[in-house]
Parts: structure tokens; sequence; C-alpha cells
């Protein structure tokens, strides 16, 4: 039982982070889409014709703003991305980075606190207004939806009834 309410607490502090991280890069969102925007991919620096796009343009990194859920293999995968910083709650794992520049195309650099190398370099395969897909050098490919800003997402574990836990006696 000490387990469960272990890793849900982790999660939902995950999660509360990831909203947190998400309300405070809110403003930085609309700075951020101008032309002093700091490095993102645009068409004109190297990619178009013949450049080895797949999906013929490249990504914007303002494109990836906002908090990302989903479910890959039966578990929780929750991003939060803001202002350049992105923090990565899936299964056990909690995990922060940056968005970087890799080769044109923005690449989501993370390291998680358990070690684990599972999504520690992801590349951006698609992002629109709805749906994220990011495929994990460590194998996982997650496809996401964009939550709704100021609500918690729908399906999300929650923490077990604590009702039946001992009582702390007073000191």
């Amino acid at each position: 039982m000490t387990r469960t309410l272990r890793t849900g607490a982790i999660a939902v502090a995950a999660l509360a982070a990831s909203f947190a991280l998400t309300a405070c890069g809110s403003d930085d969102a609309k700075k951020d889409s101008g032309a002093d925007a700091p490095a993102s991919a645009t068409p004109g620096a190297g990619g178009g014709e013949g450049s080895g796009e797949s999906d013929g343009g490249s990504v914007d990194a303002a494109a990836l703003e906002g908090t990302w859920v989903g479910l890959t293999d039966g578990r929780h995968v929750t991003v939060s991305i803001a202002a350049r910083k992105v923090a990565l709650v899936a299964d056990k794992s909690v995990c922060q980075g940056d968005v970087k520049d890799m080769g044109g195309e923005p690449m989501l650099a993370l390291k998680c606190t358990d070690g684990g190398t599972e999504r520690t370099m992801g590349a951006i395969d698609s992002v629109d207004g709805s749906k994220l897909v990011v495929s994990w050098d460590g194998g996982a490919k997650d496809t996401l939806a964009k939550a709704e800003a100021g609500k918690l997402p729908s399906g999300m574990p929650s923490l077990p009834d604590l009702g039946d836990l001992p009582e702390v006696p007073a000191p």
C-alpha cells in the first residue's frame, strides 16, 4: 500500500508541476511567437525540397508549448512544455529538460530522476494544435493529445482512498 501511495503521490506531484510549468509559460508563448523568438526551426533554415524532411516542413518550437497527455502501451504519459523547458511523467519516471535545436529541428532532451533512459532524447514526428507525436531514442513512441488549459485531463490515475491509513500520533 505504501508503494501505491508513493507512486500516486509522485504522479500527482509531477502532474501539478507540469500544470504549474504550463501556467507560468502562458504569457511567454505569446512573446516567443515573434520574430525575436529563440532559435526555432524555420523552413528557410536548411529545410524544404530535397532536405530529407518527411512531412514537407519543419516544426516550430513554439508549436510544442502546452501540456500533452496520452497512453502508450496502456500507461499514462504527460509532457508539459513552456518557455523551452520540458517536464515529463511516464509510468514511474519523472523527467525534465529542454527543447534543443538539433540539426534545425527541435528535440526534447531530458534527464530522468530515476536514471531511466527510455525517454531522454525525443524527435518530434508531428505536431498540430491538438496532437503531438514523439519518437524516443529508447524505442518508445508517444502519441499525445493537447490538454485543455486550466482543466485536469480525463482518464488520469487518482490516488487511492486514504481513509484506511493509520493515524499518526501527535508528538
